[in-house]
């Protein structure tokens, strides 16, 4: 074994021999695999083996079509078969709702240039002749489905992997890591020592041991996952041509063929979570005790839906462990404030995810950035709150709705309430239903007094639509109250604050009492961030942005800091927020301070300390809304007091608190884009309409060579706003939630980032990427909605106030 690598992969399961050999396709060739068992020795050995594309995340569904078509590559450089199988598959439909979300899915393989066609139920018998037709109400045929041999593709990674140079030890027991002063690591095993520049912890069900051996808790949990393989049956054996894949979302099982018989697996409702707290290191080629009982409501189904089954005698059952992540999918990228400590976990799906992951690590590693957008992978997506207990929670919950619709306005129990506000307990009381973003409950919209706080997910309105509107017209015509707890705030100090912000934030800085917006870019000149900036003393500045990437921007912050000059904190904790828009807001403001908040002396993005009754704050002179508004910044203890002033002095104003359905609302007919939709890591401020913010007079900030070179070639694509023509009744339309294929001419060119209802204008509205040739050209376009492709319109201008008159009177 040697002594020294470039990179040192822990773990020899699928995920970790792939990102040994995406390591050496990337150039690094003095990279090292320890495994401390035979490979494939985790989960690996006993998977079932399958591939798919389908994801919710239409990023990740285009790392698992990489995936799937890297099998042949891999099989040419190293001669090891990886066993595959491409049946292609079926997604089988037995009600109305699993009908909506196979034409939802539909709609969103198209965008990434797959073609998955309905076909009848009668045609899915003649190819899948297990099925009763009498159960099912619609067949999705998917032709990149199929499955692998689990051993045969880790060997394969393997093999290419040392055929590029790279070295396997197996048997090699990992047994503590140690920084070194340079950010490498020394990597100490049973074996030796080993001095590393990275270390990747690919540790499978043993991530979260790995992890501890740096002080990290991983948010991981193994799951006992239970299939079958069936004895010989005569409706399978002997056939010429193999039988498709299958997955019954309403049964919850999987099935595909197995020699003569089947293997079928399910994802129970009342999974049972496997060593909670630890993971033995003696572990092995080891199967778990099987316990057909606990899925016996799922075979019932499994009879009736496919009758052969029910005849079939079992041949083995295959009980292992899985680890997944809260919301099941990958951990992957750097480790905050561990220097060169990279995570590859929690891929429950490692034959469909495995090589995505591969690709997107090594070229993160060797590049300084994965290459597209894995937002929905980033181990930066949980902070401090996704405690053991909270993952136990969330993946029993995730595990559960396996084969569930969870559907875009649906929003899950486990785990909640965690993080709270102190006036969480005053919108309970007004009938707030809830969400959660980063752990921390927000509420979403407020219902009618005497109703039940709950909405009726669906793809359609829901019981929501109604109260939302009223939200709306508060805010246009009177004034509303809106938390903002939720955005993340940072504080960044020192005689170095205003140098380093300039630097690493694409726009200028704000002089002292102002505020402006800056988009923050990463060297290829995509967006990774979108900042409200205030300077509130000479050398101290507050930042917002998006809660829910927190974790992720203080990544990025930290990694850039200076060793001195720059101080850069949090404010998660210490500072919490209230927003007050509408024409009346300014009236309210008045009301509560002896501070003259008229137009010309407190005009738009000024932003001022002043006191609110007794309340100390930092006053904002911006809304989100796109209306006349101010945001309001207090220490927790000041929260409650600032609330009920607020309430209690705008009581005859109209005062009216709304929720984030309502900004969404309000923010649509303003054009206003937002992070992780509109704002993402695979588009340029020019295509996102952010070139304003940027600004190219400063001689140096990250990304600006890259956005000279797309300034002088034209941006590819275009962020636009659509109307979108919405038939039928209030209770039967489906408005666009995201990730929906846009039409023109008869052919997909586009696709949608989010949208919804803009109750005041009275308009379905959506926002698109399109093609920056067709931005300017109305007609013709199209959007896929629920399998219905919907006629649109180009939004040249804002659908309220588009003189600003409101924003800025």
């Amino acid at each position: 074994m040697k002594s020294h690598a470039q990179a040192v992969v822990i773990g020899g399961g699928v995920v970790g021999c792939s990102v040994l050999y995406h390591l050496t396709k990337a150039g690094w060739k003095d990279v090292v695999l320890l495994e401390r068992d035979e490979l494939t020795s985790g989960s690996t050995w006993h998977a079932a083996g399958g591939m798919h594309t389908l994801n919710g995340d239409p990023n990740v569904a285009k790392l698992q079509r990489y995936t799937i078509d890297l099998y042949k590559e891999i099989e040419e450089i190293s001669g090891q078969s990886c066993g595959v199988h491409l049946t292609g598959g079926f997604l089988l439909a037995d009600s109305e709702n699993w009908l909506d979300y196979l034409k939802v899915a539909q709609g969103r393989a198209r965008v990434l240039g797959m073609e998955n066609d309905f076909v009848s139920i009668a045609e899915a018998k003649e190819k899948l002749p297990l099925i009763n037709e009498k159960c099912f109400v619609g067949a999705l045929y998917e032709p990149l489905k199929g499955h692998v041999d689990p051993s045969g593709v880790t060997h394969a990674y393997a093999k290419a992997a040392r055929i590029g140079g790279a070295e396997v030890e197996r048997f090699t027991r990992v047994t503590d890591l140690q920084p070194l002063p340079d950010g490498g690591w020394e990597v100490i095993t049973d074996k030796g020592t080993i001095r590393a520049e990275h270390v990747v912890n690919a540790g499978g069900l043993w991530a979260r041991e790995v992890g501890r051996m740096v002080g990290l808790e991983l948010p991981v949990l193994a799951m006992e996952h239970q299939y079958l393989v069936t004895d010989e049956m005569p409706e399978v054996a002997g056939r010429e041509t193999e039988l498709p894949h299958c997955i019954d979302f309403g049964g919850e099982i999987y099935m595909r063929q197995e020699r003569g018989g089947l293997v079928m697996g399910t994802y129970e409702k009342h999974g049972v979570p496997w060593s909670e707290k630890t993971t033995s290191w003696d572990f092995g080629h080891e199967l778990l005790q099987p316990d057909l009982d606990r899925i016996s409501d799922n075979l019932e189904v499994a009879f009736e839906h496919f009758p052969a089954l029910a005849e079939a005698g079992i041949k083995q059952v295959i009980n292992g462990p899985f680890t997944f992540a809260p919301d099941g999918n990958p951990l992957v990228g750097p480790v905050r404030g561990l220097k060169n400590y990279w995570v590859a976990c929690g891929v429950m799906a490692g034959f469909s995810q495995g090589g995505g992951v591969g690709l997107a690590l090594s070229a993160w590693m060797t590049e300084g950035d994965p290459g597209f957008d894995v937002f929905a992978m980033d181990v930066s997506r949980y902070g401090d709150f996704a405690t053991m207990a909270y993952t136990n929670a969330k993946v029993r919950e995730n595990y559960g709705r396996r084969f569930q619709i969870t559907f875009p306005n649906e929003e899950l129990p486990a785990a909640r309430p965690l993080r709270t506000t102190p006036i969480y307990e005053r919108f309970k009381a007004r009938n707030a239903v809830f969400g959660v973003g980063y752990g921390l409950e927000q509420a979403l919209w407020f219902a009618p007094e005497g109703a039940e706080p709950v909405e009726q997910p669906g793809y359609r309105r829901s019981n929501a639509f109604e109260p939302v509107k009223a939200e709306c017209r508060a805010v246009r015509e009177a004034v509303g109250l809106l938390e903002t707890s939720g955005f993340a705030k940072y504080e960044v100090t020192g005689p170095d604050a205003e140098g380093w912000l300039s630097g690493i934030l694409a726009n200028r800085m704000p002089r002292e009492g102002r505020i402006l917006l800056s988009p923050m870019l990463n060297h290829r000149g995509k967006l990774i961030g979108d900042f409200t900036v205030a300077k509130v003393g000479p050398e101290r500045f507050f930042i917002f942005g998006s809660g829910a990437a927190e974790g992720y921007h203080l990544r990025w912050f930290e990694s850039h800091l200076p060793e001195n000059g720059v101080t850069l904190r949090s404010l998660r904790n210490e500072m919490l927020g209230l927003s007050i828009a509408g024409p009346k807001a300014r009236t309210l403001l008045a009301r509560l301070t002896d501070a003259d908040v008229s137009n010309e002396a407190f005009p738009f993005m000024a932003f001022r300390r002043m006191d609110l009754g007794m309340v100390p704050a930092w006053v904002g002179r911006i809304s989100f809304t796109g209306d006349l508004g101010y945001e309001i910044w207090v220490s927790p203890d000041y929260m409650l007091r600032l609330y009920d002033q607020l309430t209690e002095a705008g009581a005859d104003l109209g005062l009216r608190p709304f929720g984030l359905r309502a900004l969404n609302a309000l923010r649509l007919e303003k054009g206003f884009g937002t992070w992780a939709r509109e704002y993402r890591p695979i588009y340029t401020p020019a295509e996102a309409g952010l070139d304003r913010f940027v600004d190219l007079r400063k001689n140096a900030f990250i990304g600006r060579d890259a956005v000279l070179e797309d300034k002088e070639r034209g941006p590819k694509l275009r962020l636009v706003t659509l109307t979108v023509d919405a038939n039928g009744s209030d209770a039967d339309v489906a408005d666009v939630s995201g990730d929906e294929a846009v039409w023109h001419d008869g052919e997909v060119v586009g696709w949608v980032t989010s949208g919804g209802y803009a109750h005041f204008a009275e308009r379905s509205v959506a926002m698109a990427y399109v093609p920056s040739e067709l931005a300017s050209r109305n007609g013709h376009f199209e959007v896929e909605i629920i399998g219905e492709r919907r006629s649109v319109q180009l939004q040249p201008e804002p659908l309220f106030d588009p003189a600003r008159t409101r924003m800025l009177g």
